[in-house]
Order: structure tokens, then sequence, then C-alpha cells
């Protein structure tokens, strides 16, 4: 993983990372300034783990990496969660069946 990040290759996995990442990433600035901030930083920081170049980071200074079976189970969490869950969800259902 440390070669294709490095060597700038798009692997399936990689590309999965980013696209989930951003998606995150854009429902936590959403949760911030729509909701409140406390779920917007948590989302924000629970973006970066889906990012390859940050996976690499924790990989060098930790030695640790989080299996993708990990990375699996926090997104399906982070989605039953958007929508079930928390107002952001309650927000998107008011603003498409008004």
């Amino acid at each position: 993983m440390k070669e294709n990040a490095v060597q700038g290759k798009a692997t399936l996995s990689s590309i999965i990372g980013w696209g989930f990442g951003m998606v995150v990433f854009a429902v936590g600035v959403a949760n911030l300034f729509l909701v409140h901030p406390v779920p917007g930083i948590v989302y924000l920081f629970l973006s970066l783990l889906y990012l390859p170049p940050v996976n690499v980071l924790i990989k060098e200074r930790t030695g640790f990496y989080i299996p993708t079976i990990v990375k699996i189970i926090l997104g399906i969490i982070i989605i039953q969660f958007t929508l079930g869950v928390s107002d952001l969800g309650d927000m998107i259902d008011d603003f498409f069946i008004d």
C-alpha cells in the first residue's frame, strides 16, 4: 500500500478510500455548520481514517495499520448513524418530503 501511495498508482482500495473519505468529510462539514460542531468534528476526524496518505502516515509512525474489515464495519456504522440517528438525516428527510 505504501508503494502505491508513494508512486501515485491508483488501486481500487485507494479510490474507494478517497471517495468514502471525501463523503464522510462532506457529512462532517454539513454537520459542523447545520447541526452541531461536535458531531461535525468527529466526522472530520473519522474521514481521515479512510484517506490513503493518512493510512501510510499512521503505519510509518506507529507501525500499526487499520484493517480493511474494521474500516468497512466503521463505514457501515457511520452511514447508519448519519441517516438513522443524526439530526442531519432528519434535515435531509424534511428537505425532500416537504
